[in-house]
C-alpha cells in the first residue's frame, strides 16, 4: 500500500473518541521525534516551518517551503502532509508536481489570501483543478477561513465545505471554529473534518473527536512550545 493510500485510510472508519491526531513537525529533527513517539502520520504547519527558516508566517518563499517539506519527508517513514498556504500562486499542475517531488502525500490549501476570503466558487474551481492534476496521488485538505476572517455564521462554512467536497477535497478544515459549533459543522459536512487544537489548552483531541473532529492538528503550537522551552533552558544557563 502506498503512503497516500495509508494516509487516506487513516481518515476513515474512526470512532468519535479516536480522531486522527496529526502533530506538526517544523524540521527533520522534530519529525523524527514525532515519528518515534508513535504517530502514524504528520502534517507540517506553514507557520512553524516559516519560524524555523527565519520568516514570518505567510512570508516563506515557495522554493524554501517545498525544500523544507522534502527534508521532513526524507527524515521519516510515515506519511507527511504539507501546509502550503494558498498555493503560492502556482498553477494547479505545477503545484501538484512540486508536492509530489517533495514526497508529500497531501496538502492544506487555504481559501483566503492577504487576509481576505476568496470567492468560494472560484476556489472550488481551483480545488477541482488540483484534484484533476493529482488524481489519487494527493490527499487534499481544504481549509475554510470564514471563522478567522470575521464570518461567524457556521452556515457559511458549511456552504463552502459542500462546494469544496464536490470539487474533490478529501477533507475540510474550518480553522478557528468555536467548539460550540463543531456538532453543527459535523452534521452539515460530508466527509472528514479537520479541527485545530491548542497545545496544552482547551478540549483534548478525544473531546474534539466527540464534538465532531475526524482529525486534529495543532498548527505551529508544538514549534512555539519547543521555542518557549528552549528560552527557559537558556535562562538557566546564564
Amino acid at each position: 500500500m502506498s503512503k497516500v493510500e495509508t494516509f487516506r485510510r487513516l481518515h476513515h472508519g474512526r470512532t468519535p473518541d479516536r480522531p486522527l491526531v496529526l502533530p506538526g513537525p517544523w524540521d527533520a529533527a522534530s519529525a523524527r521525534a514525532l515519528e518515534e513517539a508513535g504517530f502514524p502520520a504528520l502534517a507540517t504547519p506553514s507557520a512553524g516551518v516559516a519560524a524555523s527558516l527565519g520568516y514570518e508566517d505567510g512570508a516563506t518563499p515557495a522554493d524554501e517551503m517545498f525544500a523544507a517539506v522534502a527534508r521532513i519527508v526524507r527524515a521519516v517513514d510515515v506519511p507527511v502532509s504539507a501546509d502550503i498556504e494558498d498555493g503560492y500562486g502556482l498553477a494547479p499542475k505545477e503545484l501538484v508536481e512540486r508536492l509530489l517531488e517533495a514526497g508529500a502525500v497531501g496538502c492544506n490549501l487555504e481559501d483566503s489570501t492577504g487576509g481576505v476570503l476568496k470567492d468560494p466558487h472560484e476556489h472550488a474551481d481551483r480545488l477541482a483543478q488540483v484534484r484533476y492534476a493529482a488524481g489519487d496521488s494527493l490527499f487534499v485538505n481544504a481549509r475554510i477561513d470564514t471563522f478567522i476572517r470575521g464570518v461567524a455564521d457556521p452556515e457559511r462554512a458549511i456552504e463552502r465545505a459542500a462546494l469544496y467536497v464536490a470539487a474533490g477535497a478529501d477533507c475540510v478544515y474550518p480553522i478557528g471554529a468555536p467548539t460550540s459549533v463543531l456538532p453543527l459543522l459535523r452534521s452539515g459536512i460530508e466527509g472528514p473534518v479537520n479541527v485545530f487544537a491548542t497545545v496544552g489548552e482547551g478540549p483534548s483531541p478525544t473531546e474534539l473527536g466527540e464534538l465532531g473532529a475526524t482529525r486534529v492538528t495543532f498548527g505551529p503550537g508544538l514549534q512555539r512550545r519547543a521555542t518557549a522551552a528552549l528560552r527557559e533552558i537558556t535562562a538557566e544557563l546564564k
